[in-house]
């Protein structure tokens, strides 16, 4: 028995290295994404955008203000002078935080008194504002240790979370979720479709039919992508009724940008399944690009602390945009010109993943 097992397992090692597909996804892809997660999958928190809300004009705040500028974990974002603009650039994500020093500080501060200052913190990711809370907060007893080393601090730092004051991990997981889950049934539906049809040899059968290329690829995509909506919508009511996640923004517009960016996962699915001839070729090709899809995505770590080459790379991944729309429908109202912005490449990346999926299909075809 221990013989013919033994006989069985060399037979499948060779059979999955004869063919030249398995072998490049068993080899390749691990490659490459070793070196894209090794990259994107951080939790470092550097460079991150900071505006300031001066109102103090006094060489005590300017001190201050350098200890920011000076720190690798922080960039210059532009500066507030309102609560409103402080809210604004928070909300468009031109800022991570917003450093607010009172019209008093200097004043206290050359007096002997404790100063106090307010750092508002986009919270939509907790994790991250946690690490920016703890970078300020290092950051303000390295200026009062300068100042008297063996006083008490005189500089009192307020932490402010907005978008998810009490840093719930479930507000930036579950849109996240919506988005992730519903690309992930609409490439495998689709990706299995023309792959099924070819290993039950039913596709040139329905060759035959008085079905037109174009017709077969409409086919092909409609349902994958009804399955998508009802995977991201079975998402989104358990985010709403059963975590009870607050829901902001505009109902239908989410599905519209849904629907655009599920195209998107039907055309890679059809792409792939076009030059597969198995399901299970197809399974392992959807996910070969979802993996690493998801990673630079910003999903689970900000897109903006990846190296510059993996920030090039996410632009043309149509989760990064979704996630945007989605985590700002849920936590906010977010503008229209923002969803305009984040919902035109998943239009353009839908329509040249479908242009080259039909292209490949016809190819197959002929």
């Amino acid at each position: 028995m221990l013989a013919r097992v033994i006989a069985l397992i060399i037979k499948e090692l060779i059979s999955l290295w004869a063919d030249k597909k398995t072998r490049y996804v068993i080899l390749i892809p691990p490659l490459i994404q070793v070196i894209i997660f090794a990259n994107a999958a951080t939790y470092d928190v550097w460079r991150v955008p900071i505006s300031v809300w001066n109102e103090d004009l006094g060489s005590q705040s300017a001190e201050y203000i350098r200890g920011f500028s000076y720190s690798p974990a922080f960039a210059p974002a532009p500066d507030v002078f309102s609560p409103a603009q402080a809210r604004q650039v928070l909300e468009s994500k031109t800022a991570a935080a917003v450093l607010h020093i009172p019209q008093n500080f200097s004043a206290y501060m050359l007096s002997g008194r404790a100063a106090h200052v307010q750092l508002l913190i986009d919270a939509r990711r907790s994790n991250t504002a946690l690490l920016i809370g703890n970078y300020a907060a290092e950051i303000t007893a390295a200026y009062a240790a300068r100042l008297n080393p063996a006083a008490a601090p005189p500089v009192d730092i307020e932490l402010t979370n907005l978008l998810n004051p009490s840093l719930e991990s479930q507000w930036f997981i579950l849109p996240g979720l919506v988005v992730i889950l519903s690309l992930i049934m609409t490439t495998l539906v689709s990706a299995l479709s023309l792959a099924r049809e070819k290993e039950l040899g039913t596709f040139e059968q329905m060759l035959v039919t008085p079905l037109r290329p174009a017709e077969i690829m409409l086919g092909k995509a409609v349902p994958p992508l009804i399955v998508g909506l009802l995977e991201a919508n079975i998402v989104l009511l358990a985010a709403l009724i059963l975590f009870r996640l607050p829901f902001k923004g505009n109902l239908p517009v989410l599905e519209l940008c849904l629907a655009v960016y599920s195209l998107t996962g039907v055309g890679l699915g059809l792409a792939l399944s076009s030059f597969t001839r198995t399901q299970q070729q197809a399974i392992l090709g959807a996910f070969v690009f979802i993996a690493p899809a998801i990673v630079i995505s910003g999903y689970a770590t900000p897109v903006d602390n990846m190296p510059r080459a993996v920030q090039l790379l996410s632009l043309i991944d149509p989760i990064r945009y979704m996630l945007v729309i989605s985590r700002g429908m849920f936590l906010e109202n977010l503008p229209a010109s923002v969803v305009v912005a984040q919902s035109w490449p998943m239009l353009l990346i839908a329509a040249v993943l479908l242009s080259g999926a039909t292209l490949m299909v016809r190819r197959s075809i002929s």
